[in-house]
């Protein structure tokens, strides 16, 4: 029976990650709000030695801090790992998750466009060829109804992730994570649509054709365009 402890204390761990995570990034929890280790233990109904590691994993993404005398303190969301997987799942399954889709994709709008115009310069030629193969797939699956489908998700997610890696830009790569989380998490809440929105699919195909031609102008414009419509859709939600 010994075997079976391991799993047990992880479960345990997992379940007060994620329930303090989400009360946190819910506002159930303010900033400045403390909790004791004591407090936690009766709750969860758990070790010392578990509620030590689920706090270590909260402060780790920046949404508490342990103070000697004082317990553990709720942070303010500018010390948030905003950008992190996990703080992105937590706050899209909250009522803070429309703040958060409009902030993320203003980030996008920032950012996409200038990562196409430097593949549209940079991008290996196999890179190019995939951006055009999976923007066409998207056509395709768009125009069948399956916008909401799971290949879409997951082919959108290629496509943007390989548009921020193929410029070469280490950091526009790293944001792929971030969006990946976002565009599966509005699929998951079935904030999207099984018919896209018009003009997002063909603004897809034209920054990949832009990319493939080496028209950095092109791609960036094309990029734009797309993201504008994306923030249209996300006010709206």
């Amino acid at each position: 029976m010994p075997a079976l402890a391991a799993p047990v204390t992880q479960a345990s761990h997992a379940r007060i990650v994620d329930e303090l995570g989400r009360r946190i990034t819910g506002g159930a929890l303010q900033v400045g709000d403390g909790m004791t280790v004591a407090r936690l233990e009766e709750e969860f109904a758990a070790s010392r030695t578990v509620v030590r590691e689920a706090i270590r994993v909260l402060e780790a993404h920046g949404l508490v801090a342990s103070r000697r005398r004082v317990g553990v303190i709720v942070q303010p969301r500018e010390r948030w790992r905003t950008l992190d997987a996990t703080v992105i799942a937590w706050t899209l399954q909250g009522p803070r998750r429309q703040e958060l889709l409009v902030e993320l994709t203003a980030l996008r709008v920032a950012v996409e466009p200038v990562a196409a115009a430097q593949a549209a310069r940079t991008a290996h030629p196999a890179d190019r060829d995939e951006l055009l193969r999976l923007a066409t797939r998207l056509g395709e699956l768009g125009a069948r109804g399956a916008g909401d489908s799971e290949e879409y998700l997951q082919v959108d997610i290629a496509y943007h992730s390989l548009l921020l890696r193929a410029g070469g830009n280490a950091l526009f790569a790293q944001l792929s994570h971030p969006i990946a989380e976002v565009l599966a998490g509005r699929a998951a809440l079935g904030l999207t649509p099984g018919i896209p929105h018009v003009g997002t699919l063909e603004a897809h195909l034209a920054t990949a054709q832009a990319i493939a031609a080496g028209d950095a102008a092109g791609a960036e414009a094309a990029a734009r365009e797309h993201l504008t419509l994306v923030s249209g859709e996300v006010e709206s939600l």
